[in-house]
């Protein structure tokens, strides 16, 4: 018998989401007013230096541990339940039918069969889960399935790593689906609640852009591209001969020479540009599609000046910042400035905390 996860796990009250990246770490908790209305209780960033995580895995555990006790520190929290997540080239999803009427033990038994000609590695050293998505469209009476499964290790690191930080972890959850849920929020406030809408979200890390395309919470197409946010702070250090440290604290803070704009940001964003809209025309040349209703921009380079408006020439589509902390109030201890700057950064981070309210 093989470990069951927690990949789809329901949460306890009160929990933080903690996104582990390359570039950085980040902690959103979030809570509910008498009204019902979200509330931003607390949330942190703490940068990580280059090498201490590289390719998703921890290189420097110590380090990146520390930084975690940090982080918590430095964003006030008492809470220590905590959501965490591996990205989606660590994790194997699939859709399959069952049939409908199973008690728990034959689901799970059903399961573990299934999930056998799937995964291509022994199943005891897995971590699995599944989630039941509802009744099958195509097959009256059956039910479809979600099965969400990691090697086992890739899942004991980020466990212990939550765990070195004083912090009990509670769910695994895979950053495109934490991604997704925390995007959904801002979708439904657009026009006719995003029913129909096609939405291509772009999230612009430090290494990678990862794309999705998505209509009705289904992902119709997903991409990556290894073009990020490093680039740019690569065209700062070769421009005036910073570190690369120095550099990223200078694009952070703001504090670069006058003309920076112009011999450096500018060209990077029209390389980034020119990314999207290669981005799109692989989704349209690869599906039916001819057309997005909406690009939205997340991640640490989403906010630059003059991205969005040189998306929408490019593409011809609207264009905007994915702010995932639109709609909520925020508590007393929360800096706005900073926190409006760095909001795209946290949309992974947020849909984690998000789990919280998820019954």
């Amino acid at each position: 018998m093989i470990s069951l996860g927690s990949f789809f796990s329901r949460q306890p009250a009160a929990m933080l989401g903690l996104d582990v990246s390359s570039s950085s770490v980040k902690l959103v908790e979030l809570g509910q007013d008498k009204s019902g209305q979200l509330v931003l209780e607390n949330c942190a960033i703490l940068p990580l230096e280059r090498g201490w995580i590289t390719d998703g895995n921890i290189d420097r555990f110590d380090d990146v541990a520390d930084a975690v006790r940090r982080l918590v520190k430095r964003s006030g929290t008492r809470t220590k339940n905590v959501a965490m997540a591996l990205p989606p080239s660590a994790v194997i999803t699939k859709k399959i039918i069952l049939p409908g009427g199973l008690n728990d033990h034959e689901l799970e038994m059903q399961v573990e069969s299934e999930a056998n000609q799937y995964i291509p590695f022994p199943l005891e050293e897995v971590s699995l889960d599944f989630c039941i998505l509802g009744p099958s469209a195509s097959s009256t009476g059956d039910i479809e399935v979600l099965i969400a499964a990691s090697r086992r290790e890739k899942v004991q690191d980020i466990q212990g790593l939550a765990e070195a930080a004083g912090l009990k972890p509670v769910i695994v959850d895979v950053e495109s689906y934490a991604s997704r849920l925390a995007v959904g929020r801002l979708i439904a406030n657009t026009a006719n609640k995003g029913v129909g809408s096609i939405v291509a979200l772009f999230e612009v890390g430090a290494m990678t852009t990862s794309m999705q395309v998505i209509r009705n919470e289904e992902v119709l197409y997903d991409r990556d591209q290894a073009f990020g946010g490093a680039q740019l702070t690569q065209l700062i250090v070769q421009q005036y001969g910073f570190s690369f440290e120095e550099a990223e604290f200078k694009k952070r803070s703001g504090d670069l020479p006058d003309d920076y704009s112009a011999l450096v940001l500018q060209p990077f964003v029209d390389s980034l540009v020119q990314e999207i809209g290669r981005a799109l025309q692989f989704f349209f040349t690869s599906t039916t599609h001819n057309k997005v209703d909406m690009v939205m921009l997340a991640g640490g380079s989403a906010a630059l000046a003059g991205l969005t408006a040189a998306v929408t020439r490019q593409t011809n589509f609207p264009c905007v910042v994915a702010n995932p902390f639109e709609g909520m109030s925020a508590a007393k201890t929360i800096r706005l400035n900073s926190m409006t700057r760095e909001a795209p950064s946290y949309l992974t981070c947020c849909g984690l905390a998000l789990r919280r309210f998820m019954q």
